[in-house]
């Protein structure tokens, strides 16, 4: 479930930046491709290079810090994992 969510949430970003980047004179292909790659991180760069630095800022900090956090808990289980608790 959790798998499709986040694909679903990435065709969504690659879609969007696919459309609007030919608005900005942007590579609809680079920003669509990279947006579905690495989803609100590139949307982040995207707004903030596209002259939207509050939202850009907000989308970015906020999925670097979902990314540190799911690293962090990924490293902690794999301590209890091979640990034995």
């Amino acid at each position: 479930m959790e798998f499709s969510f986040g694909f679903i949430i990435s065709i969504i970003i690659a879609i969007y930046l696919a459309i609007d980047a030919p608005k900005h004179n942007r590579n609809p292909w680079l920003w669509g491709i990279l947006g579905f790659l690495f989803g609100p991180i590139v949307l982040g760069i995207y707004l903030i290079v596209t002259g939207r630095k509050v939202a850009g800022w907000i989308i970015l900090v906020i999925s670097i810090l979902l990314v540190i956090l799911v690293i962090l808990l990924f490293a902690v289980g794999m301590y209890f994992i091979f640990n034995g608790m």
